[in-house]
């Protein structure tokens, strides 16, 4: 293993090209993560045209969204191994090709009725090239954007990348919506459920053309004209006890993931419409207000992480999660319709002060030499065990245990797994990115 002894330098990116990266990190990021938002909304109708008949249907078709969870530790591993060793840029196009083509590919598949088994297990390979590429994604784009950031701003610019993938998912929820009433439940499972998968392909085209000009950052390129680069970044992670220690925060301080990004906006629209007897325009407009009012809140995190430390934001965010975790759920369990957007939207706001900081965060456990592949690593088996499993786990208990107030229970015990783990980070906003 190499190691080097270099101070830390600060970062010198104009800001005229820092807001050209984060322009091309945020369009990359609205088409990686735009699935999410179609997958959470029409999951009725995904189970009517995949799974037709079965009991199980809504379960199975968030089976098939777990699934592809689990596979993104891998595209982690090789995609970070890769953007370690050749650069940061080169990888996020190729991410954003895969995720668009693969997404695009569900719209065209045949249904059940016409080949059988087949068209499901299709559907869950498709899922699985997605959830390869958004491994790859999330500690690239993050990476990316933090590495050009003008000092004392990186957690304000890459908290513009979460805001990008908010408007992603409530853009997907827009248009599944738009069209579920436009075209009615027949029309829809029909043939209307393939339009908006199939809208992927002008969103890669331009988060394609936008990546492929832009340039490498200016940590890896100086750390490779060093000729620092890590020849086995992961390894060298692995060897380290400190980057050990940092992958297995990683892990842990992205608890409250689960229950806000995955619960909270991808899995509400099917738990309100199957478990709380919301109309599917009365679930939209929830989703949709609580998805607002987290867009507007997470730059404010992002920029007061900068200020007071990312330590102190996600310890609070974790603490009012879960006070108010529990009161919110039941206020969207009244069946009123004020009510509900009032609780999903104070808990928007609640867990903006995670996820606008959760990504510099980690950024900032680990150097050049193994951010991508260490961060990756870290971050994405996080999300395979407590994200993507979560609206799967969720449609479980709820039928198991007749409780609909498992979602807020699941709330208040990942927060609390949040704020123990991030209780054991050194903050280090204020200081610059390490190289090695």
């Amino acid at each position: 293993m190499t190691t080097m002894a270099a101070q830390p330098v600060p970062n010198t990116v104009d800001p005229r090209t820092a807001r050209k990266v984060t322009l091309a990190g945020c369009v990359g990021i609205f088409a990686e993560l735009y699935d999410n938002g179609i997958f959470g909304f029409m999951a009725g109708t995904l189970a009517a045209v995949f799974f037709p008949g079965s009991d199980d249907a809504i379960m199975l078709v968030f089976l098939g969204y777990a699934v592809s969870f689990f596979f993104r530790p891998l595209g982690g591993i090789i995609c970070g191994h890769l953007g370690d060793r050749m650069g940061r840029q080169r990888m996020l196009v190729f991410v954003i090709m895969l995720i668009s083509v693969a997404t695009a590919a569900i719209g065209i598949l045949p249904t059940y009725a016409s080949i059988g088994i087949a068209a499901p297990v299709l559907l869950i390979l498709l899922r699985v090239a997605q959830g390869f590429s958004v491994g790859g994604e999330a500690s690239g784009a993050m990476s990316f954007l933090a590495e050009h950031a003008p000092e004392g701003k990186r957690g304000l610019y890459t908290s513009y990348a979460q805001i990008a993938s908010f408007l992603s998912l409530l853009t997907g929820t827009l248009v599944a919506a738009a069209m579920t009433s436009g075209l009615g439940d027949e029309r829809m499972e029909s043939w209307g459920w393939r339009i908006p998968f199939l809208l992927a392909v002008p969103l890669g085209i331009t988060g394609i053309y936008i990546r492929k000009r832009i340039s490498d950052t200016p940590n890896f390129n100086r750390l490779k004209e060093q000729g620092g680069l890590s020849k086995n970044p992961l390894k060298e992670a692995f060897t380290s006890a400190e980057h050990r220690r940092a992958m297995l925060l990683a892990l842990f301080i992205p608890l409250m993931n689960g229950s806000g990004y995955y619960v909270l906006f991808s899995y509400m629209p099917t738990f309100m419409s199957t478990e709380l007897d919301f109309g599917k325009v009365q679930g939209l407009l929830v989703t949709a207000s609580s998805l607002v009012a987290i867009c507007i809140a997470i730059p404010y995190m992002g920029r007061l992480s900068d200020r007071i430390g990312r330590k102190k934001v996600i310890a609070g965010s974790a603490i009012a999660m879960a006070v108010v975790g529990i009161p919110c759920y039941l206020l969207i369990g009244t069946g009123n319709l004020a009510l509900a957007v009032v609780g999903a939207c104070v808990m928007a706001v609640v867990f903006a002060g995670h996820t606008g900081v959760i990504h510099i965060l980690l950024v900032e456990l680990f150097p050049t030499r193994v951010r991508y592949s260490a961060y990756g690593l870290g971050y994405n088996v996080s999300s395979a065990l407590f994200g993507g499993t979560a609206p799967l786990l969720m449609t479980y208990l709820i039928a198991r245990t007749g409780n609909v107030n498992m979602p807020a229970f699941y709330a208040v015990v990942t927060a609390l797994g949040t704020l123990i783990a991030v209780s054991r980070v050194k903050d280090r906003a204020h200081l610059p990115l390490r190289d090695a």
